[in-house]
């Protein structure tokens, strides 16, 4: 962090850190962030007022309190990161972190990895879109990648608590915004970049080089892992200081697996000469079990018993997540919200299915958020479905009706007999189970394992998963 000026007495102790000055209290150090919405500058006079002794700050105010430190510095978002370390005393460097980044798969390999290593008795922890858990603890996320005083906090417990190895999704925006900041990796994964999150970074390849940047980062006693199967693999790893590896299905790389036998009940697959069965279905699971296994082994963890694990594991909540229902009817609940990813989901169910049977797909896109992606999510539904029913999901303060029409624009008219269009997503489900008959295979796509829908400013309880539950059990 560099200090470009310090106006005031810096010998002084502080109790608490802050980038919001309505949680600030009695002798805290105040942090004025830039961020997308809000200046954090404009509310320094404010966190002083209710008892910050210490301002970090790009700009000192007109006019300077007495008693009061003000620190000077380039970016002050950085220098969260690095004060957040400081001040829990730096937890990331007391164990290993591992960074999972790239579009898809960050969620399965960070959970199947937890619970792999848990389950050999280790003391792990997880820091994932889903929750946040070590130490028997389940802690609520709202965020793929928490601010870092949230994460240095956690971090922080998690060694009290015993931890010694945390696995945590590392999302393009919290590169960006610099909440990894100050944080020491031991180890850098890279699932693969499609079509994401366009409307933050402005283009591809600003998404692509924030990706990297994290690897341009990892100190050279770390390691990278890279899927060369995407063809951004390599591109990741070339200014890394870590030792790197690879791990592929279709290339030649340090890891690599290859598929033997799939069906909905899983799949058997071979990882350096040894088989092993698991629960979780599709190419995309095999390259997450592959990324889990060269971690857990780069880890110097046993073959054997990686393998033993991994045959125990089950599939992550709401990614590719299956249910039966009394009429022999299939349901597959997943998160899939990019269009590579609904792809591969609908890829893998139709490489197994017979063909005899129905597929009917259910899908919404997320309001404000990438538009350019709703016409290929649309695209993509149409293509490789029977029926496609086009809802709501996370409209936000969008119309979802406006929403669902971008999406069939990019349906072609050879595809337009398979559309429906149901703009309440319980009704959505309800259509779908109205429509499946015995054998059939139903797919609700896009939110996953998300309990809530967000709708103008609220979330409302949703669980695709416990709606259709519900619904499909009431089917004659």
């Amino acid at each position: 962090m560099a200090i470009e000026g310090i106006y005031g007495n810096p010998s002084i102790n502080v109790s608490s850190l802050s980038f919001d000055s309505r949680t600030i209290q009695k002798d805290s150090l105040y942090i004025a962030q830039r961020g997308l919405r809000v200046d954090g500058h404009k509310f320094i006079r404010q966190a002083v007022k209710k008892g910050a002794k210490a301002i970090v700050c790009e700009v000192i105010p007109g006019e300077p309190q007495e008693n009061v430190v003000y620190v000077l510095v380039k970016n002050t978002s950085k220098a969260l990161g690095v004060l957040a370390s400081n001040f829990y005393d730096n937890p990331s460097k007391k164990m290993n972190l591992v960074g999972i980044t790239g579009t898809n798969g960050k969620t399965s390999i960070a959970s199947l990895l937890y619970e792999l290593l848990t389950k050999q008795g280790h003391d792990c922890g997880l820091l994932s879109t889903v929750k946040i858990q070590y130490g028997n603890k389940i802690y609520k996320n709202s965020q793929t990648t928490p601010d870092a005083l949230v994460l240095n906090e956690h971090l922080y417990n998690m060694v009290k608590s015993g931890v010694n190895h945390c696995f945590m999704e590392v999302s393009s925006h919290g590169i960006d915004q610099h909440r990894i900041e100050g944080l020491e990796f031991s180890a850098g994964v890279f699932t693969n970049l499609t079509h994401d999150h366009l409307d933050y970074h402005g283009d591809f390849k600003n998404y692509r080089d924030t990706k990297k940047s994290f690897f341009d980062a990892l100190p050279k006693n770390a390691f990278a892992l890279t899927n060369l199967d995407d063809k951004n693999g390599s591109f990741m790893l070339q200014n890394t200081k870590a030792k790197k590896y690879t791990y592929a299905i279709k290339q030649n790389a340090d890891y690599k697996a290859k598929l033997l036998e799939c069906q909905f009940s899983g799949m058997l697959i071979k990882i350096k000469n040894q088989e092993v069965w698991t629960s979780l279905v599709g190419n995309f699971n095999m390259q997450n079990l592959l990324a889990v296994y060269a971690v857990a082994e780069l880890f110097e963890f046993s073959q054997l018993d990686i393998l033993k694990q991994i045959s125990c594991l089950k599939s992550v909540e709401g990614r590719f997540q299956i249910f039966q229902t009394p009429k022999d009817i299939t349901v597959i609940i997943d998160y899939a919200h990019t269009p590579d990813a609904l792809e591969n989901v609908l890829e893998t169910i139709n490489t197994i299915r017979t063909r005899n049977e129905t597929l009917i797909t259910v899908l919404g896109c997320g309001g404000n958020r990438d538009k350019e992606k709703r016409p290929l999510m649309g695209q993509k539904a149409a293509m490789h479905s029977d029926k496609v029913i086009f809802t709501s999901d996370n409209p936000r303060e969008e119309d979802p009706g406006q929403i669902i029409s971008q999406m069939i624009g990019g349906v072609s008219h050879e595809h337009f007999k398979k559309i429906l269009k149901i703009t309440l997503r319980e009704e959505a489900i309800d259509m779908a189970a109205q429509l499946a008959r015995n054998g059939d295979i139903v797919l609700i796509a896009g939110k996953g394992h998300e309990c809530y829908q967000e709708i103008n400013g609220q979330q409302y309880p949703f669980s695709d998963i416990k709606i259709a539950k519900k619904i499909f059990s009431k089917i004659d």
